[in-house]
């Protein structure tokens, strides 16, 4: 994409969290998502990375996504994804399991005190 083309890209702004890993440098690094599209994504915080870097990126309930460092400017990066995502799907609640823990819903009702019983 030449000049200015690339801002046609529709980007999701939001704020999360999510782990980088860089090729050839080990672990998992904490970093700020802070705009992403089908395409790739503004990061910032975490190490310093290289333009053209192997990277991959742990998305909320996207999983792992590779890509590759498109720019970099101070602590803030954009990475390219290798494959399109779906956007909508990182800014979506997290949901697990089949819904609220039963130890943080309300007491069940107690209905006859013989079928309780005693501690």
């Amino acid at each position: 994409m030449g000049g200015n083309e690339h801002r046609q890209i529709v980007r999701d702004s939001l704020f999360l969290m999510a782990d980088l890993r860089i090729d050839g440098v080990g672990g998992d690094h904490k970093v700020r998502v802070r705009n992403v599209s089908a395409g790739g994504l503004m990061a910032d915080g975490g190490p310093a990375v290289q333009r053209g870097a192997l990277v991959w990126v742990n998305l909320r309930n996207v999983g792992w996504v590779e890509g590759t460092v498109a720019w970099v400017q101070d602590n803030r990066c954009g990475i390219a994804f290798r494959d399109e995502i779906d956007p909508k799907l990182a800014r979506a609640p997290v949901t697990q399991g089949e819904g609220t823990p039963r130890y943080v819903r309300p007491p069940l009702a107690a209905t006859e005190p013989k079928h309780l019983r005693k501690i």
